[in-house]
């Protein structure tokens, strides 16, 4: 990519997206259009924005149409933690669906140059070998509470890989692990854990609570990795890497949700206990990505987990505090 290519981020008012586009300004690119919906995203100089609907195939081409973008990283997704993927079960399959339907024919009708498709790592099999290869997408049953996004999620890479074989488009897919960090989701009903927990023990250390509940039996063992890191491998990847087999993005290392839970009870200042709720589903008993290929490309994370969790609870008290 050269620093005037026009870029298009899709998504870019969510977490991921916010942070590609802080990455690409930060690297120097200064011809960067964000697509939003909901979330208004904080105006930024060089980035221009569409409010648009990109379930909408009509907006989406006439998007396309006029901003002509070059380069494409695709962040848009609806998305949650364990209770909205299993009670958004259609709507999750359905938008998933046909946002990245929309997104990545359009880029190939407006002959994209290239394109990023952002994955998920519960792409793979419930009880898949650790650490998880990507040669073992589609060889096991998934984890049934998320299955509808991964199989959506699925059919996205697949979608890219079978474009580049019939139309020779150079689409890239990158699954990244479990994300956390600035403009997070904090909703206890559709967030992802690392973020809930933050807001659990902040509420309760605020109202003086003597114990917080917690999903499961905290023995799930997650690898988490900041946004950031994400946000500057996918850039890394846009520039580097040309090939089909797509990328597994993680940062090598897991924890027990008990231990994190533990963790971030320390880092707000909570003084109560942790009950764990065992009526309440685990999800996959553990998930550990192989990013063999990605460090061999020359790529490695730097965001150990304390400090990015302290950093992500500062911008928690900055908007919600």
């Amino acid at each position: 990519m050269n620093k005037t290519d026009k870029i298009l981020i899709a998504g870019s008012a969510g977490m991921v997206g916010s942070a590609i586009l802080r990455s690409l300004r930060s690297q120097g690119y200064t011809n960067i259009v964000g697509t939003f919906n909901r979330k208004v995203p904080e105006k930024l100089e060089s980035v221009k924005y569409h409010r648009i609907d990109l379930l909408d195939l009509h907006a989406c081409t006439s998007l396309f149409t006029e901003e002509n973008p070059d380069y494409v990283f695709y962040a848009a997704a609806i998305v949650g933690g364990i209770s909205a993927n299993n009670t958004l079960r259609a709507q999750f399959l359905y938008e998933n669906l046909q946002i990245q339907n929309n997104v990545i024919h359009t880029a190939y009708l407006s002959q994209v140059k290239k394109l990023l498709y952002l994955g998920s790592s519960c792409i793979y099999p419930k009880n898949a070998p650790q650490p998880i290869k990507e040669e073992h997408l589609l060889t096991g049953p998934l984890e049934y509470t998320n299955e509808p996004y991964a199989i959506a999620k699925i059919a996205g890479l697949k979608m890219c890989e079978n474009y580049n074989l019939q139309y020779g488009t150079k689409y890239i897919s990158a699954m990244p692990t479990n994300l956390y960090g600035p403009n997070d989701n904090y909703d206890l009903q559709t967030s992802h854990v690392l973020p809930a927990l933050i807001r659990k023990f902040h509420e309760a250390r605020i109202s003086g609570a003597a114990y917080v509940n917690i999903w499961g039996t905290g023995s799930p063992l997650r690898e988490f990795m900041h946004v950031d890191d994400l946000a500057a491998a996918v850039v890394f990847l846009m520039e580097n890497y040309e090939g089909t087999p797509f990328i597994n993005i993680g940062w090598g290392r897991d924890i027990s949700i008990k231990e994190l839970a533990i963790l971030i009870k320390e880092i707000v200042g909570f003084s109560g206990t942790l009950i764990f709720d065992h009526t309440k589903p685990d999800g996959t008993p553990k998930k550990l990505l192989d990013t063999t290929l990605l460090t061999e490309l020359g790529f490695t994370p730097k965001i150990k987990l304390r400090p990015g969790i302290e950093s992500t609870y500062s911008d928690f008290l900055k908007k919600y505090g």
